[in-house]
C-alpha cells in the first residue's frame, strides 16, 4: 500500500516552502525516518523523514517547486521494502519439473523492474496553476488564460495572482499607453548569475515591508564601556569555572539592561494589531545571528527570568546552531523586541531596521577607544555608540530617549541590573 509524503506543519505563518532538494531518488529503498526531501522555507531549512520503511515509488513534485502546507510530495511503497528482496530469492530456485528439451530462461541481472505503484505525474503544462490557485479558481469559474502567466516559477499561477485578478475593479479601464518593452540586460562574461534563496528573498521582503509599514526613526546614544569591561576581567575565569565553559560576555549584560527598561517603558515591547496595541508582560528576546544563508533572529524566551549564565548559554548555542543549520522554526518565532551587534563586524555606527512585528531593535557596534571629558578632565575611555530604531506610531520620541538612557545607565553601572534599578 502506498503511502503519501505530505508537507508537513512549517511553524507559525509558515504556509509554504520550496523543494531544495530530494535526498533520495524515485525507486530508491528508504527506512522508517531517514530523510527524503529537504524543504526551503522563508526561515529554515526543513527535512522531511519517512513515515515508514519502503520504496520511493514516485516524486510528484520537482526541485525548485513552491509547495504549501499539506501539499502531496510523493509516494511511498511500503510493500516495496519486502518485495525488492523477493524477486531475488525466487530468481536463485530454479523451476521446478522444467519440460523436457525447454532450457530454463536465464535468470535476469539486475533488479527487475516492476510497475510503479502509481505512474509519475504528468508533466506540469506552462503557466499551470498551484492547488490552492487552482481550487481558488474553480470556486471563482477563472480560467487560466484570464489571468496570463503567473508569478510563480516557470510562469505559474499562484494563489496570489487569483486573489489580484479578482480584486480588479470590475469597471474596464482604459487600455494603458503601450509601454516599450525592456531590452535584455546586456551580460558581462565576467559576471555571474545566482539566483536568490527563498531565505535572502524573505529577508529582503520583510525588510522593506518594515520601511513601507512602520515610521520607523532612530535614536543614538553613546555608553561608557569601561565598568563592564573591569567586572568581565574580574570574574570572567570564575563565572567560566562555575557556569561549566559558559563564557561571560557583553550580551547578557545588554540583553539585561534592555528587559529592565522594557519594564519601566512598554510601549517599546508592544506591538500594533489593526487599530489595537498590544503589550507584553514579558520579555521574548530576539538575538540578531548571522549564518551562512543569512540573518536569522533565534528568539530566549522569557529572558526576563534568566541569569546572566542562561542568557549566555543560550546565545552561544544560538550562534553555533545557527552556522550549522540546525536552529528549528519554533525558535525563530515569537520576539517581542531585538538586539544586534554589528560591532563583531567592525561596524561603528548603524541605524538597524526592525523586525515585524516588533515595534523597536536595539543596534550594537563596535567599541573604540576616544577622548572623553570625564570630571573637568580628558580621558581615554571604551566607548560604544548605540542605535535604538522604533516604530513612531507607538513609541513617542521621549519613551525611546528615556530608554536607550535606561539601557546605557544599566551596562555602565551593572549594580543597577542586579538591584533591578
Amino acid at each position: 500500500m502506498a503511502t503519501e509524503i505530505i508537507v508537513p506543519a512549517l511553524g507559525e505563518s509558515v504556509t509554504t516552502a520550496t523543494v531544495a532538494r530530494w535526498i533520495k531518488q524515485q525507486g530508491e529503498a528508504v527506512k522508517a525516518d531517514e530523510p527524503l526531501v529537504e524543504l526551503e522555507t522563508d526561515k529554515v531549512t526543513v527535512e522531511v523523514n519517512a513515515p515508514s520503511a519502503g520504496v520511493l515509488s514516485s516524486i510528484a513534485v520537482p526541485e525548485g517547486t513552491e509547495v504549501e502546507v499539506g501539499a502531496i510530495l510523493g509516494l511511498l511503497d511500503g510493500a516495496g521494502a519486502a518485495a525488492a528482496s523477493a524477486p531475488a530469492a525466487a530468481e536463485a530456485r530454479p523451476a521446478a519439473n522444467p519440460p523436457a528439451g525447454v532450457n530454463p530462461p536465464p535468470a535476469p541481472r539486475g533488479p527487475v523492474s516492476r510497475p510503479a505503484t502509481t505512474p509519475p505525474p504528468a508533466a506540469e503544462p506552462a503557466h499551470a496553476p498551484f492547488p490552492a490557485a487552482a481550487k481558488l479558481m474553480t470556486e471563482n469559474k477563472v480560467s487560466p488564460g484570464a489571468i496570463g502567466d503567473g508569478s510563480g516559477k516557470d510562469g505559474r499561477i499562484t494563489k496570489g495572482d487569483v486573489l489580484a485578478f479578482l480584486n480588479q475593479p470590475t469597471s474596464a479601464p482604459a487600455a494603458p499607453a503601450p509601454v516599450a518593452a525592456k531590452p535584455p540586460r546586456q551580460e558581462e562574461p565576467r559576471e555571474q548569475r545566482v539566483k536568490m534563496t527563498r531565505l535572502r528573498r524573505t529577508i529582503a521582503l520583510r525588510l522593506k515591508e518594515a520601511q513601507n509599514t512602520a515610521a520607523m526613526l532612530t535614536t543614538f546614544n553613546e555608553v561608557d564601556m569601561s565598568a563592564i569591561m573591569a567586572l568581565r576581567t574580574e570574574y570572567r575565569d570564575a563565572f567560566e569555572k562555575k557556569h561549566k565553559g559558559v563564557r561571560l560576555g557583553f550580551m547578557s549584560v545588554f540583553v539585561k539592561a534592555c528587559c529592565v527598561a522594557l519594564k519601566e517603558f512598554p510601549a517599546v515591547n508592544a506591538e500594533i494589531d489593526g487599530e489595537d496595541i498590544i503589550y507584553k508582560n514579558f520579555v521574548h528576546m530576539g538575538i540578531a545571528v548571522g549564518g551562512p544563508s543569512g540573518l536569522v533572529v533565534p528568539v530566549i524566551r522569557d529572558a526576563d527570568q534568566m541569569g546572566f549564565a542562561a542568557i549566555e548559554g543560550a546565545i552561544s548555542d544560538f550562534g553555533r546552531r545557527a552556522r550549522d543549520g540546525q536552529l528549528k522554526l519554533d525558535e525563530l518565532t515569537g520576539g517581542t523586541f531585538s538586539v544586534t551587534n554589528g560591532g563583531i563586524y567592525g561596524s561603528l555606527m548603524s541605524t538597524p531596521i526592525l523586525n515585524p512585528p516588533q515595534s523597536a531593535i536595539l543596534g550594537m557596534h563596535k567599541i573604540q577607544e576616544r577622548p572623553m571629558a570625564v570630571g573637568g578632565k580628558i580621558e581615554i575611555r571604551p566607548m560604544m555608540y548605540l542605535a535604538l530604531s522604533y516604530d513612531h506610531r507607538i513609541v513617542d520620541g521621549k519613551e525611546a530617549v528615556s530608554f536607550l538612557v535606561r539601557v546605557k545607565e544599566g551596562v555602565e553601572d551593572p549594580r543597577r541590573l542586579l538591584l533591578d534599578l
